[in-house]
Protein backbone atom coordinates (compact mmCIF):
# COMPACT_ATOMS: atom_id res chain seq x y z
CA UNK A 1 0.00 0.00 0.00
CA UNK A 2 1.32 3.77 -0.40
CA UNK A 3 2.02 5.81 2.49
CA UNK A 4 0.00 8.78 3.30
CA UNK A 5 3.32 10.85 3.05
CA UNK A 6 4.49 12.50 0.16
CA UNK A 7 8.03 14.74 -0.10
CA UNK A 8 8.45 16.55 -3.02
CA UNK A 9 11.55 18.30 -3.54
CA UNK A 10 11.27 21.98 -5.37
CA UNK A 11 8.57 24.62 -4.77
CA UNK A 12 8.52 26.49 -8.38
CA UNK A 13 5.48 26.29 -10.63
CA UNK A 14 5.29 22.22 -11.18
CA UNK A 15 6.20 21.25 -6.94
CA UNK A 16 3.74 23.16 -5.98
CA UNK A 17 0.94 22.53 -8.32
CA UNK A 18 1.97 18.88 -8.06
CA UNK A 19 1.86 19.37 -4.18
CA UNK A 20 -1.76 20.57 -4.22
CA UNK A 21 -2.71 17.41 -6.16
CA UNK A 22 -1.46 15.20 -3.81
CA UNK A 23 -2.68 17.10 -0.76
CA UNK A 24 -6.26 16.85 -2.63
CA UNK A 25 -5.48 13.37 -2.62
CA UNK A 26 -5.39 13.09 1.16
CA UNK A 27 -2.11 12.78 1.04
CA UNK A 28 0.48 14.78 3.67
CA UNK A 29 2.47 16.48 1.59
CA UNK A 30 5.90 18.41 2.58
CA UNK A 31 7.67 20.86 0.11
CA UNK A 32 11.45 21.58 0.74
CA UNK A 33 12.70 24.34 -1.87
CA UNK A 34 16.21 26.06 -1.63
CA UNK A 35 15.61 29.28 -1.87
CA UNK A 36 13.74 32.05 0.57
CA UNK A 37 10.29 32.22 0.53
CA UNK A 38 9.65 34.23 -2.90
CA UNK A 39 6.83 36.22 -1.44
CA UNK A 40 9.01 38.03 0.74
CA UNK A 41 11.82 38.26 -1.88
CA UNK A 42 10.84 39.52 -5.67
CA UNK A 43 14.04 37.63 -6.89
CA UNK A 44 16.92 38.95 -9.20
CA UNK A 45 16.04 40.60 -11.97
CA UNK A 46 16.55 39.55 -15.31
CA UNK A 47 16.36 35.71 -14.72
CA UNK A 48 12.66 34.80 -15.57
CA UNK A 49 11.11 34.76 -19.32
CA UNK A 50 7.29 35.66 -18.77
CA UNK A 51 5.61 32.56 -19.78
CA UNK A 52 2.80 31.69 -22.29
CA UNK A 53 0.17 29.60 -20.47
CA UNK A 54 -1.92 27.28 -23.10
CA UNK A 55 -4.20 24.66 -23.15
CA UNK A 56 -2.45 21.96 -21.37
CA UNK A 57 -1.41 24.19 -18.48
CA UNK A 58 -5.12 25.52 -18.30
CA UNK A 59 -6.08 22.37 -18.34
CA UNK A 60 -3.99 21.06 -15.27
CA UNK A 61 -5.08 24.29 -13.14
CA UNK A 62 -8.31 23.26 -14.10
CA UNK A 63 -8.10 20.02 -12.99
CA UNK A 64 -6.48 20.63 -9.68
CA UNK A 65 -9.54 23.20 -9.13
CA UNK A 66 -7.45 26.48 -9.14
CA UNK A 67 -8.07 28.22 -12.11
CA UNK A 68 -10.38 31.26 -10.50
CA UNK A 69 -7.72 31.97 -8.30
CA UNK A 70 -4.87 32.32 -11.27
CA UNK A 71 -7.28 33.74 -14.21
CA UNK A 72 -6.87 37.08 -13.22
CA UNK A 73 -2.74 37.59 -13.75
CA UNK A 74 -3.65 36.14 -17.61
CA UNK A 75 -3.39 38.48 -20.36
CA UNK A 76 -4.26 37.16 -23.63
CA UNK A 77 -2.42 36.97 -26.53
CA UNK A 78 -4.05 37.00 -29.92
CA UNK A 79 -1.59 36.28 -32.44
CA UNK A 80 2.46 36.75 -32.83
CA UNK A 81 3.28 40.99 -33.93
CA UNK A 82 5.74 41.26 -36.30
CA UNK A 83 8.60 43.97 -36.33
CA UNK A 84 10.48 43.75 -39.14
CA UNK A 85 14.10 45.87 -39.44
CA UNK A 86 12.26 47.99 -42.38
CA UNK A 87 9.34 49.56 -39.56
CA UNK A 88 6.44 47.13 -41.38
CA UNK A 89 4.66 45.23 -38.64
CA UNK A 90 2.13 42.38 -39.12
CA UNK A 91 0.14 40.51 -36.80
CA UNK A 92 -0.43 36.88 -37.48
CA UNK A 93 -3.27 35.26 -35.23
CA UNK A 94 -2.26 32.13 -33.80
CA UNK A 95 -5.21 30.28 -34.82
CA UNK A 96 -8.64 31.34 -36.61
CA UNK A 97 -11.60 30.53 -34.39
CA UNK A 98 -12.37 33.16 -31.17
CA UNK A 99 -11.50 30.71 -28.73
CA UNK A 100 -7.54 30.38 -30.04
CA UNK A 101 -5.39 32.55 -28.38
CA UNK A 102 -2.82 32.01 -25.57
CA UNK A 103 -2.10 33.99 -22.33
CA UNK A 104 0.72 36.04 -20.79
CA UNK A 105 1.58 35.39 -17.48
CA UNK A 106 4.12 36.24 -14.92
CA UNK A 107 6.13 33.64 -13.91
CA UNK A 108 6.62 35.00 -9.99
CA UNK A 109 3.21 35.86 -9.36
CA UNK A 110 2.16 32.76 -10.78
CA UNK A 111 4.56 30.77 -8.30
CA UNK A 112 2.99 32.78 -5.10
CA UNK A 113 -0.22 32.47 -5.83
CA UNK A 114 0.43 28.68 -6.37
CA UNK A 115 2.44 28.85 -3.23
CA UNK A 116 -0.48 30.58 -1.29
CA UNK A 117 -3.36 27.52 -2.53
CA UNK A 118 -0.63 24.99 -1.13
CA UNK A 119 -0.20 26.25 2.14
CA UNK A 120 -4.06 26.62 2.30
CA UNK A 121 -5.06 23.13 1.89
CA UNK A 122 -2.28 21.94 4.03
CA UNK A 123 0.98 21.41 2.48
CA UNK A 124 3.96 22.37 4.56
CA UNK A 125 6.60 24.13 2.59
CA UNK A 126 10.11 24.79 4.12
CA UNK A 127 12.25 27.19 2.61
CA UNK A 128 16.01 27.75 2.43
CA UNK A 129 16.24 23.61 2.49
CA UNK A 130 18.63 22.62 -0.14
CA UNK A 131 19.91 19.57 -1.63
CA UNK A 132 23.72 18.53 -1.01
CA UNK A 133 24.12 15.35 -2.55
CA UNK A 134 22.13 12.27 -3.18
CA UNK A 135 24.32 9.35 -1.79
CA UNK A 136 24.96 5.66 -2.05
CA UNK A 137 22.73 4.52 1.06
CA UNK A 138 19.86 6.39 -0.68
CA UNK A 139 19.65 8.89 1.50
CA UNK A 140 19.47 12.71 0.30
CA UNK A 141 21.46 15.24 1.84
CA UNK A 142 19.95 18.34 3.18
CA UNK A 143 21.10 21.90 4.06
CA UNK A 144 19.16 24.17 6.12
CA UNK A 145 19.18 27.07 8.19
CA UNK A 146 18.72 24.80 11.28
CA UNK A 147 21.79 22.52 10.16
CA UNK A 148 22.50 19.41 7.80
CA UNK A 149 19.96 16.22 8.05
CA UNK A 150 19.18 13.24 5.84
CA UNK A 151 16.22 11.86 4.56
CA UNK A 152 15.48 8.49 3.16
CA UNK A 153 14.46 8.45 -0.53
CA UNK A 154 11.42 7.00 -0.56
CA UNK A 155 8.64 7.98 -3.45
CA UNK A 156 10.26 11.05 -3.59
CA UNK A 157 8.90 13.95 -6.12
CA UNK A 158 11.35 15.46 -7.97
CA UNK A 159 10.92 18.83 -9.28
CA UNK A 160 14.09 20.95 -8.76
CA UNK A 161 14.09 22.09 -12.19
CA UNK A 162 16.47 22.30 -14.87
CA UNK A 163 19.58 22.67 -12.56
CA UNK A 164 18.15 19.44 -10.91
CA UNK A 165 20.61 18.03 -8.43
CA UNK A 166 19.13 14.93 -7.72
CA UNK A 167 19.61 14.55 -11.72
CA UNK A 168 23.01 15.91 -11.60
CA UNK A 169 24.25 13.42 -9.19
CA UNK A 170 24.05 10.74 -11.63
CA UNK A 171 26.07 12.19 -14.04
CA UNK A 172 27.64 9.58 -16.16
CA UNK A 173 25.36 7.14 -13.89
CA UNK A 174 22.37 4.46 -14.63
CA UNK A 175 19.99 4.07 -14.74
CA UNK A 176 19.38 7.77 -15.19
CA UNK A 177 21.93 9.00 -17.48
CA UNK A 178 21.37 12.91 -17.78
CA UNK A 179 22.80 14.49 -20.72
CA UNK A 180 22.61 18.82 -20.99
CA UNK A 181 22.57 20.04 -24.18
CA UNK A 182 23.20 24.15 -23.94
CA UNK A 183 22.05 26.15 -26.86
CA UNK A 184 25.08 28.21 -28.63
CA UNK A 185 22.39 31.34 -27.78
CA UNK A 186 21.86 33.15 -24.94
CA UNK A 187 18.74 35.70 -23.57
CA UNK A 188 18.54 38.44 -21.78
CA UNK A 189 15.71 40.01 -20.47
CA UNK A 190 14.94 43.57 -20.23
CA UNK A 191 11.83 45.55 -19.59
CA UNK A 192 9.51 48.04 -21.47
CA UNK A 193 7.50 50.44 -19.25
CA UNK A 194 4.10 51.29 -19.08
CA UNK A 195 3.70 55.33 -20.16
CA UNK A 196 3.53 57.79 -17.47
CA UNK A 197 -0.26 57.18 -17.40
CA UNK A 198 0.26 53.16 -16.84
CA UNK A 199 -0.68 52.45 -20.35
CA UNK A 200 0.58 50.14 -22.77
CA UNK A 201 3.12 51.30 -25.28
CA UNK A 202 2.67 48.37 -27.72
CA UNK A 203 -0.07 46.55 -28.26
CA UNK A 204 -1.06 44.52 -25.58
CA UNK A 205 -3.34 41.58 -27.44
CA UNK A 206 -0.12 40.01 -28.99
CA UNK A 207 3.14 38.19 -28.51
CA UNK A 208 5.76 40.92 -30.35
CA UNK A 209 8.45 39.33 -31.85
CA UNK A 210 11.53 41.37 -33.95
CA UNK A 211 13.31 38.61 -36.27
CA UNK A 212 16.01 39.03 -37.35
CA UNK A 213 17.53 36.20 -38.78
CA UNK A 214 20.01 34.29 -36.02
CA UNK A 215 18.59 36.68 -33.35
CA UNK A 216 15.66 38.32 -32.12
CA UNK A 217 13.89 40.00 -29.56
CA UNK A 218 10.59 38.88 -27.85
CA UNK A 219 7.69 41.24 -25.84
CA UNK A 220 5.09 39.98 -23.57
CA UNK A 221 2.41 42.01 -21.55
CA UNK A 222 1.64 42.20 -18.48
CA UNK A 223 -1.15 43.43 -16.18
CA UNK A 224 0.30 46.94 -15.23
CA UNK A 225 1.15 47.92 -18.50
CA UNK A 226 4.61 46.96 -18.82
CA UNK A 227 6.28 44.41 -21.56
CA UNK A 228 8.79 41.45 -19.98
CA UNK A 229 11.50 41.63 -23.16
CA UNK A 230 13.67 38.97 -23.95
CA UNK A 231 16.71 39.15 -26.15
CA UNK A 232 17.62 35.49 -28.09
CA UNK A 233 21.43 35.43 -29.49
CA UNK A 234 24.66 33.77 -30.13
CA UNK A 235 26.56 33.39 -26.90
CA UNK A 236 29.61 34.45 -29.50
CA UNK A 237 30.71 35.31 -32.79
CA UNK A 238 29.27 38.36 -35.08
CA UNK A 239 26.12 39.99 -33.85
CA UNK A 240 26.20 38.24 -30.19
CA UNK A 241 26.38 38.69 -26.25
CA UNK A 242 30.27 38.40 -26.31
CA UNK A 243 30.27 41.73 -28.75
CA UNK A 244 28.09 43.79 -26.55
CA UNK A 245 30.61 44.61 -23.45
CA UNK A 246 30.19 48.20 -23.41
CA UNK A 247 27.84 50.84 -23.70
CA UNK A 248 28.70 52.30 -27.37
CA UNK A 249 28.17 48.90 -28.38
CA UNK A 250 25.33 48.53 -26.79
CA UNK A 251 23.93 51.83 -28.39
CA UNK A 252 25.00 51.04 -31.59
CA UNK A 253 23.53 47.29 -31.78
CA UNK A 254 20.14 48.52 -31.42
CA UNK A 255 20.16 51.75 -33.44
CA UNK A 256 20.97 49.06 -36.02
CA UNK A 257 18.52 46.64 -35.63
CA UNK A 258 15.84 47.71 -32.87
CA UNK A 259 15.67 51.44 -33.26
CA UNK A 260 11.78 51.19 -32.64
CA UNK A 261 12.61 49.54 -28.94
CA UNK A 262 15.28 52.78 -27.85
CA UNK A 263 12.10 55.30 -27.89
CA UNK A 264 10.26 52.57 -25.38
CA UNK A 265 13.21 52.13 -22.86
CA UNK A 266 14.65 55.12 -21.58
CA UNK A 267 17.10 53.14 -19.60
CA UNK A 268 18.33 50.65 -22.33
CA UNK A 269 21.43 50.34 -21.59
CA UNK A 270 21.49 50.06 -17.86
CA UNK A 271 19.19 47.70 -18.06
CA UNK A 272 21.07 45.18 -20.20
CA UNK A 273 24.74 45.97 -18.55
CA UNK A 274 22.91 45.26 -14.84
CA UNK A 275 20.50 42.03 -16.03
CA UNK A 276 22.20 39.14 -16.96
CA UNK A 277 22.56 36.29 -19.23
CA UNK A 278 20.82 33.49 -19.13
CA UNK A 279 21.86 30.33 -20.69
CA UNK A 280 19.44 27.97 -22.92
CA UNK A 281 19.34 24.04 -22.74
CA UNK A 282 17.82 20.55 -23.38
CA UNK A 283 17.66 18.20 -20.17
CA UNK A 284 17.58 14.50 -21.25
CA UNK A 285 17.57 11.25 -19.34
CA UNK A 286 18.24 7.61 -20.09
CA UNK A 287 15.47 7.07 -17.18
CA UNK A 288 13.16 9.37 -15.08
CA UNK A 289 12.83 7.30 -11.76
CA UNK A 290 15.02 5.14 -9.90
CA UNK A 291 12.95 1.85 -8.72
CA UNK A 292 10.35 3.17 -6.01
CA UNK A 293 13.37 5.82 -4.71
CA UNK A 294 12.23 8.46 -6.72
CA UNK A 295 10.69 10.36 -9.97
CA UNK A 296 11.75 13.31 -12.07
CA UNK A 297 9.09 15.76 -13.29
CA UNK A 298 8.76 18.60 -15.60
CA UNK A 299 12.39 20.59 -16.09
CA UNK A 300 14.30 18.41 -13.46
CA UNK A 301 13.46 15.67 -16.11
CA UNK A 302 13.25 17.29 -19.51
CA UNK A 303 13.93 20.98 -19.80
CA UNK A 304 13.56 22.56 -22.76
CA UNK A 305 14.40 25.78 -24.66
CA UNK A 306 11.81 28.14 -24.32
CA UNK A 307 10.44 29.18 -28.04
CA UNK A 308 7.13 26.87 -28.07
CA UNK A 309 6.41 28.14 -24.87
CA UNK A 310 5.65 24.95 -22.98
CA UNK A 311 8.03 24.21 -20.43
CA UNK A 312 5.57 25.20 -18.10
CA UNK A 313 2.48 23.44 -20.14
CA UNK A 314 4.83 20.54 -20.05
CA UNK A 315 5.83 20.33 -16.67
CA UNK A 316 1.85 21.19 -15.30
CA UNK A 317 0.40 18.34 -17.68
CA UNK A 318 3.07 15.61 -16.23
CA UNK A 319 1.37 16.43 -12.62
CA UNK A 320 -2.32 15.83 -14.23
CA UNK A 321 -0.68 12.45 -15.77
CA UNK A 322 0.99 11.65 -12.65
CA UNK A 323 -1.90 11.97 -10.15
CA UNK A 324 -3.74 10.46 -12.35
CA UNK A 325 -1.50 7.09 -12.40
CA UNK A 326 -1.47 7.38 -8.37
CA UNK A 327 -5.08 6.70 -8.35
CA UNK A 328 -4.81 3.52 -9.89
CA UNK A 329 -1.58 1.66 -7.90
CA UNK A 330 -0.41 0.66 -4.59
CA UNK A 331 2.91 0.41 -5.40
CA UNK A 332 5.14 3.52 -6.18
CA UNK A 333 7.99 1.52 -8.53
CA UNK A 334 4.89 1.09 -10.65
CA UNK A 335 4.03 4.14 -10.46
CA UNK A 336 6.81 5.59 -11.45
CA UNK A 337 7.70 2.95 -14.40
CA UNK A 338 4.10 3.96 -15.90
CA UNK A 339 4.89 7.39 -15.68
CA UNK A 340 8.17 7.36 -17.11
CA UNK A 341 6.41 5.26 -20.45
CA UNK A 342 3.54 7.69 -21.06
CA UNK A 343 5.06 10.89 -21.40
CA UNK A 344 9.03 10.26 -22.18
CA UNK A 345 7.95 9.86 -26.03
CA UNK A 346 6.04 13.56 -25.33
CA UNK A 347 8.41 15.40 -23.83
CA UNK A 348 10.99 14.10 -26.52
CA UNK A 349 8.53 15.36 -29.13
CA UNK A 350 7.76 19.02 -27.89
CA UNK A 351 11.88 19.02 -26.96
CA UNK A 352 12.20 18.80 -30.39
CA UNK A 353 9.43 21.44 -31.64
CA UNK A 354 10.85 23.89 -29.41
CA UNK A 355 14.39 23.65 -31.32
CA UNK A 356 11.73 23.97 -34.28
CA UNK A 357 10.22 26.92 -32.97
CA UNK A 358 13.39 28.92 -32.42
CA UNK A 359 13.64 28.55 -35.98
CA UNK A 360 10.89 29.26 -37.48
CA UNK A 361 10.55 32.54 -34.99
CA UNK A 362 13.95 34.54 -35.62
CA UNK A 363 14.21 33.07 -39.18
CA UNK A 364 11.42 31.12 -40.67
CA UNK A 365 8.80 33.89 -40.19
CA UNK A 366 11.71 36.19 -42.88
CA UNK A 367 10.47 33.29 -45.46
CA UNK A 368 8.60 34.37 -48.26
CA UNK A 369 6.45 31.28 -47.85
CA UNK A 370 5.85 31.65 -44.68
CA UNK A 371 2.54 33.57 -44.52
CA UNK A 372 1.60 31.37 -47.56
CA UNK A 373 1.81 28.49 -46.00
CA UNK A 374 0.32 29.59 -42.57
CA UNK A 375 -2.64 30.68 -44.60
CA UNK A 376 -2.78 27.61 -46.64
CA UNK A 377 -3.15 25.78 -43.18
CA UNK A 378 -5.93 27.44 -41.78
CA UNK A 379 -7.87 26.79 -44.76
CA UNK A 380 -6.96 23.07 -45.06
CA UNK A 381 -8.14 22.81 -41.60
CA UNK A 382 -11.04 24.86 -42.27
CA UNK A 383 -11.88 22.24 -45.10
CA UNK A 384 -10.45 18.90 -43.75
CA UNK A 385 -10.99 19.42 -39.81
CA UNK A 386 -11.09 15.92 -39.17
CA UNK A 387 -7.77 15.28 -40.64
CA UNK A 388 -5.51 18.84 -40.62
CA UNK A 389 -4.82 21.38 -37.75
CA UNK A 390 -2.00 23.05 -38.04
CA UNK A 391 1.06 21.51 -35.41
CA UNK A 392 1.09 25.01 -33.73
CA UNK A 393 -2.62 24.92 -32.92
CA UNK A 394 -2.34 21.40 -31.53
CA UNK A 395 0.18 22.03 -29.66
CA UNK A 396 -1.33 25.20 -27.86
CA UNK A 397 -4.97 24.35 -27.98
CA UNK A 398 -5.79 21.20 -28.28
CA UNK A 399 -5.26 19.58 -24.67
CA UNK A 400 -6.31 15.92 -26.11
CA UNK A 401 -3.71 15.68 -28.65
CA UNK A 402 -0.38 14.51 -27.18
CA UNK A 403 2.64 16.24 -27.60
CA UNK A 404 3.91 13.02 -29.83
CA UNK A 405 1.18 13.26 -31.89
CA UNK A 406 1.39 16.70 -32.77
CA UNK A 407 5.26 16.19 -33.73
CA UNK A 408 3.96 13.20 -35.72
CA UNK A 409 1.65 14.65 -37.53
CA UNK A 410 3.22 17.97 -37.98
CA UNK A 411 5.81 17.04 -39.56
CA UNK A 412 3.53 15.13 -42.42
CA UNK A 413 1.80 18.20 -42.72
CA UNK A 414 5.40 20.22 -43.30
CA UNK A 415 6.39 18.00 -45.91
CA UNK A 416 2.32 18.62 -47.17
CA UNK A 417 2.42 22.15 -47.45
CA UNK A 418 5.91 22.26 -49.13
CA UNK A 419 4.68 20.28 -51.47
CA UNK A 420 0.83 22.33 -52.37
CA UNK A 421 3.16 25.70 -52.23
CA UNK A 422 6.41 24.70 -54.24
CA UNK A 423 4.73 26.28 -57.57
CA UNK A 424 1.96 28.76 -56.12
CA UNK A 425 2.74 32.07 -55.25
CA UNK A 426 -0.65 32.71 -53.52
CA UNK A 427 -3.69 30.93 -51.73
CA UNK A 428 -5.56 31.23 -54.76
CA UNK A 429 -3.31 28.93 -57.04
CA UNK A 430 -3.18 25.79 -54.94
CA UNK A 431 -4.74 23.20 -56.36
CA UNK A 432 -7.36 21.78 -53.46
CA UNK A 433 -7.73 18.23 -55.47
CA UNK A 434 -4.80 17.69 -54.92
CA UNK A 435 -4.63 18.94 -51.60
CA UNK A 436 -7.80 16.59 -50.18
CA UNK A 437 -6.14 13.42 -51.90
CA UNK A 438 -2.77 14.03 -50.63
CA UNK A 439 -4.16 14.90 -47.15
CA UNK A 440 -6.30 11.60 -46.84
CA UNK A 441 -4.06 9.48 -48.03
CA UNK A 442 -1.27 10.58 -45.63
CA UNK A 443 -3.07 11.77 -42.98
CA UNK A 444 -5.59 9.50 -40.31
CA UNK A 445 -8.32 11.21 -39.07
CA UNK A 446 -8.00 12.87 -35.76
Amino acid sequence: MLGKEINILGAGLCGSLLSIMMAKQGYSVTVREKRSDPRKNHGSAGRSINLAMSAKGINALKYAGIFEQIEPLLMPMKGRMLHFQDGREELQPYGQYDHEFIYSVSRLRLNHLLIDAAEKIGVEIKFQHSIESFDKEKNVNFKSNEGRYNLTAKNLLVTDGAGSKMRRSFNGSSPILPQEDILPHSYKELTIPADDNGSFKLTEKALHVWPRGQFMLIALPNPDGDFTLTLFMPTKGENSFDGLKNNHQIQKFFEKYFSDILILIPNLIEQFQENPTGILGTVKCKHWHLNDQFLLIGDAAHAMVPFHAQGMNSAFDDCVVLDSIVKKYDNWGEIFKEFEIKQKKNANAIQAMALDNYIEMRDGVLDPKFALKKELSFRLEKDFPTYFIPRYSMVMFHNEIPYSVSYQRGEIQKNILNELTINADNIDSIDYRSAEKVIKQELTPL
